[in-house]
């Protein structure tokens, strides 16, 4: 309860606050509260206990430009449009991920078949394995 009290009479000292009544008329600033202030930066300090799994902020040294990198699950109710978006977007994903793993197993599947010297199309070759053969085994 002490930590309480103390924090509510250095309320209108902490610099969150201190800035926020500063750029406001003071007769406005007046009239808000200890408690009205202890609310305001709660709610303005949201990001101290973020629930965010990857939460990553700096600033670029003495240049006035941050960077925050934020990663976790969605939690607000999306719209209409965002929906779609957002199925659309997955669905891109997901078929350039099955083009990519079938492109890559027919490649590894072309290069064993010639590593073993099977030939399915007679004087018909891509050249695959002789580039791999000098540009990766070699």
């Amino acid at each position: 309860m002490e930590s309480d009290e103390l924090a509510t009479k250095d309320i209108r000292l902490d610099p969150c606050i201190h800035g926020l009544l500063e750029r406001m008329p003071e007769k406005v600033g007046q009239t808000l509260s200890d408690e009205q202030l202890i609310c305001i930066k709660n709610a303005l300090g949201a990001h101290r206990g973020s629930r965010h799994k990857v939460d990553i902020r700096g600033s670029f040294g003495r240049w006035r430009y941050y960077y925050v990198f934020l990663l976790g699950r969605e939690r607000r109710h999306l719209s209409r449009k965002e929906l779609r978006m957002t199925r659309t977007a997955k669905a891109v994903l997901v078929a350039s991920f099955l083009l990519f793993s079938a492109l890559t197993g027919v490649g590894i599947v072309y290069l064993l078949k010639s590593a073993f010297g099977i030939n399915l199309f007679p004087k018909h070759d891509l050249g695959l394995w002789g580039w791999f053969k000098a540009h990766i085994l070699s």
